[in-house]
């Protein structure tokens, strides 16, 4: 059987679990776990009265008046919008994705909906890539200039921790699939906001248990998903070749998986039971 290179990095183990040919301080694309960080820009211009999560959707960018949908409704998942935009594609799904074709999407977007918003959780990529728009509308900065001053400075990490495109010098974790390197999928278009960050592992566990369990920004904000009943205040991300689960319980246990698998179920299983596992222990 193959082995799946895997990492994993929790507050029941000083030093990370490494198996394979991973590395936590490798590079990742970090994908949906994006949200949180859109999330907590949300959040963060909310506190500092640039907008307001109920603000209409209309407020800041080109969609028709009248469709209900709020930053709230985008960042819950309740905006009624589908989970993808149309036209993707299976192979590199997000490619012709661009800020050109968002603005265009955003003039019938009323159409585009499932579901009235509010009613329904559906989870949308195509939301959140709205909602990053609009937050760089509101606050006039590209959305990884707000990642940088509103998130990663606050925390005490450097602007390239988190990125569109890792550092030129970094050193990247490579995707393999049946023994050949798979080139990962366009996200530096409008769908960043929703799963186009880089960053790695190490980073990933610094910003959850600052975000989650210290608070430093105060409350965790709208892009992390709630389960209980251990509870655990989480978010995972995927493609088809690799995933990641980051969550956290109140008593202070938390976990980073990161797989190079894009069976994201069992990497989220991986997390939970790690979780599970680590609040069992007595606490010192």
């Amino acid at each position: 059987m193959r082995t799946v290179p895997t990492c994993i990095l929790g507050s029941a183990d000083e030093n990370p679990i490494v198996t394979g040919a991973h590395d936590p301080d490798k590079y990742v694309e970090v994908w949906s776990f994006t949200k949180v960080i859109t999330g907590t820009i949300l959040q963060q211009l909310a506190g500092q009265g640039v907008l307001t999560p109920d603000d209409p959707v209309e407020r800041w960018l080109g969609a028709p008046p009248g469709t209900g949908i709020t930053l709230r409704h985008l960042a819950e998942h309740t905006s009624g919008l589908p989970r993808l935009p149309p036209g993707t594609s299976r192979r590199d799904p997000y490619r012709t994705f661009t800020d050109d074709r968002l603005r265009e999407l955003l003039a019938g977007l009323a159409l585009l909906a499932v579901a009235p918003a509010g009613q329904h959780q559906e989870y949308s990529n195509l939301g959140y890539a709205v909602l990053g728009a609009a937050l760089a509308a509101a606050s006039g900065q590209e959305y990884e200039e707000l990642v940088a001053g509103l998130v990663l400075s606050p925390l005490g990490l450097p602007p390239h921790a988190m990125s569109a495109t890792p550092p030129q010098h970094s050193r990247l974790l490579p995707t393999r699939w049946f023994g050949r390197t798979v080139k990962p999928w366009t996200m530096t278009g409008a769908v960043l906001p929703a799963g186009g960050l880089w960053a790695t592992p190490r980073t990933l566990a610094r910003v959850l248990t600052a975000l989650v369990l210290d608070r430093s920004l105060g409350e965790p904000g709208l892009g992390w998903q709630r389960t209980g009943p251990l509870p655990v205040v989480w978010h995972n991300g995927a493609t088809g070749t690799a995933s990641v689960f980051a969550g956290a319980v109140p008593d202070g246990r938390w976990t980073v998986v990161h797989r190079l698998s894009g069976d994201f179920e069992v990497t989220d299983q991986a997390g939970l039971d790690y979780l599970r596992t680590a609040q069992a222990q007595p606490k010192e």
